[in-house]
């Protein structure tokens, strides 16, 4: 077992390897400033005011989008947007007033207005009404109660309430939404683990989340409940599948980057292992799934040579034939050479070596296709021209937050200064 094996799995004793170990130089910190600002602007342009509901993707271009589906707001993006106006409140780019205002706005939607189930919500709503709705706004199929994206919301309220600490309705709002969320009912009488989702036509899910994934967030904060608490063994019920690509070798249960990326920015896992199973330090973990990553797409240059040293990622994104869950390794069947900026920046926080210069070579050599209003497009091909004219909220939410991460720590910060958090990571040992 290699060395960078040996850190992520058994958590040995040696220094740590990437992450934030290399010095940030004033050129990239430069481009990094731009590139935040540019993804905070998403969420300032299209969230909601009043209800403080993101719309989930945006015209690359700044066009105001397609009115059929303008109005689609979802719950994880929101999340990510409720930091976004913490971050920027904290870089100054919004007035510190006008940032709590909005942050109030939605807390008193979701606390008192929009539709919810033993306090889990609908994935997909109304950006002004709260109306369940699907991915298509006059679509006939409704989305679900989701139980991960309620996660990703509430990782969002929480990481509010203390950036907004002195605000006491902000608290007491906050408290509420979280307070309320029933985890033993999305339990659907398992044990330990939670059900994927619910609909009020057909009940519970069939399937659990069951194996890793980005499911960390919503089961550490099913620990951390003080109304309906899951147990410690939750934390540990998921199983924990390993991989083994080149030297490198990791906990990963899903192709797509992203699952290392979306419970990793806001839970801070640097310098701490579990003290149950393999001692996983999940911190480093990311770190080798990312070098691991570009390795994999090093090595199909063979076969789609637009992937290079810094033109490089693949995760979830559209495609020019549709939304495609893609990744590896091990690799998805659908992969088709495309590129997904996301992947490196939400991994800015782990990576900084390899990603800056990945994200730096996309804008330089492709310019205002790529990179725009909103900051990069959903997904490009490097080859054959095509560009997403699409900018997609969990994108940017995943691209500003980790890229805060890098340069000052703060999202981690925030959303760890939570009592609650803080208990239930000494509850689950680590």
């Amino acid at each position: 077992m290699t060395r960078r094996s040996l850190i992520a799995l058994a958590g040995a004793a040696l220094p740590a390897l990437g992450g934030n170990s290399r010095k940030i130089s004033p050129e990239d910190d430069h481009f990094l400033d731009d590139l935040s600002r540019r993804t905070f602007q998403y969420f300032w342009e299209y969230t909601d005011p009043d209800t403080g509901m993101t719309r989930g993707r945006a015209k690359a271009d700044g066009v105001p989008y397609d009115p059929n589906r303008r109005d689609i707001g979802s719950i994880a993006v929101t999340g990510f947007g409720l930091a976004a106006l913490c971050i920027g409140a904290e870089r100054g780019w919004v007035k510190q007033d006008e940032a709590g205002t909005r942050v109030r706005n939605a807390l008193r939607f979701f606390a008192d207005h929009a539709p919810q189930e033993h306090g889990w919500f609908f994935h997909w709503m109304n950006v002004k009404t709260g109306e369940r709705t699907g991915v298509l706004q006059n679509s006939e199929k409704k989305s679900e109660l989701s139980s991960i994206d309620t996660a990703l919301l509430m990782a969002g309220v929480l990481t509010a309430r203390q950036y907004f600490k002195k605000d006491a309705e902000i608290d007491r709002l906050a408290s509420k939404i979280f307070e309320r969320i029933d985890f033993h009912w999305m339990q659907n009488g398992h044990a330990t683990l939670l059900s994927m989702h619910w609909t009020p036509e057909e009940g519970f899910a069939a399937r659990y989340w069951d194996h890793h994934c980005e499911l960390a967030i919503m089961y550490l904060l099913g620990i951390a409940s003080s109304t309906s608490p899951l147990s410690v063994d939750s934390w540990y019920a998921w199983t924990r599948p390993t991989v083994t690509y080149g030297e490198y070798t990791y906990v990963s249960g899903a192709p797509p980057l992203f699952v290392h990326q979306y419970s990793n920015v806001w839970i801070d896992f640097r310098n701490r292992r579990e003290k149950r199973l393999s001692k996983i330090d999940w911190f480093e973990n990311s770190v080798t799934a990312t070098r691991a990553h570009r390795q994999f797409c090093l090595d199909l240059a063979k076969e789609f040579p637009g992937y290079s040293e810094n033109i490089w990622g693949i995760t979830s994104s559209n495609s020019e034939k549709g939304y495609k869950a893609w990744g590896g390794p091990p690799r998805t069947k659908n992969i088709d050479g495309s590129v997904v900026p996301c992947a490196p920046g939400g991994s800015l926080m782990f990576a900084p070596d390899i990603c800056i210069p990945a994200l730096k070579t996309m804008m330089e050599r492709f310019g205002e296709k790529l990179y725009g209003r909103y900051g990069f497009t959903d997904a490009f091909h490097p080859t054959n021209g095509w560009a997403s004219p699409d900018v997609l909220g969990l994108d940017t939410g995943i691209t500003l937050l980790s890229a805060e991460n890098l340069r000052f720590g703060n999202v981690w910060k925030w959303f760890m200064r939570n009592p609650e958090i803080s208990r239930a990571m000494q509850r689950a040992g680590m």
